[in-house]
């Protein structure tokens, strides 16, 4: 599904993702490699014409990656150890984009709002196919742990037993919208 179609069916969640996702300017993407080993890589995630788009280097390691098994996980990068802020992941299919055209409407939207212009026909781009959302933050000072899954809508929190251990999940509201 595009990013859109998130945004319509859990508004809460995907303003969540835009901020953690898009805030930082970067997001990790593990792919996977010739090997079966993954792949961890920083990229430059952008929304455009209601999708979710990676760009990459020409032929770069990453790239090629996708473009054999397109399975990918985007990561929101975790900028504390306490975990505050949460973890955002999305998980899916990388679609590779060729039509000349939708690159150079990319490269044109990121060089107005990124300040750096890829050439087209020169960089790979992929707009991910979401398969599966995750939102998971910490409540440092309870040591609870929040998590909200879609699909399916699930969403709850562990509270903090110890400071290494986790109650049984226990359902909670506090960012999914009825789907």
């Amino acid at each position: 599904m595009k990013w859109s179609e998130f945004e319509r069916r859990q508004p809460r969640l995907a303003e969540v993702g835009r901020q953690r996702l898009l805030g930082p300017g970067v997001v990790l993407v593990a792919t996977i490699r010739r090997d079966g080993t993954p792949r961890l890589s920083p990229v430059e995630p952008f929304i455009m014409d209601g999708a979710l788009w990676l760009s990459m280097l020409w032929r770069s390691q990453k790239a090629m990656d996708l473009l054999r098994d397109p399975r990918v996980l985007v990561h929101g990068v975790v900028i504390s150890r306490d975990g505050g802020d949460g973890e955002f992941k999305v998980r899916g299919h990388a679609l590779n984009e060729q039509d000349e055209g939708v690159q150079r409407r990319y490269a044109e939207s990121v060089a107005r709002k990124l300040g750096w212009k890829p050439e087209p026909s020169h960089f790979h781009l992929f707009a991910i196919d979401i398969d599966h959302v995750s939102y998971l933050r910490y409540d440092d000072a309870s040591g609870d742990q929040y998590v909200a899954q879609w699909p399916p809508g699930r969403e709850y929190v562990r509270r903090g037993a110890t400071a290494t251990s986790l109650g049984e999940p226990q359902p909670v509201t506090d960012v999914l919208a009825d789907d």
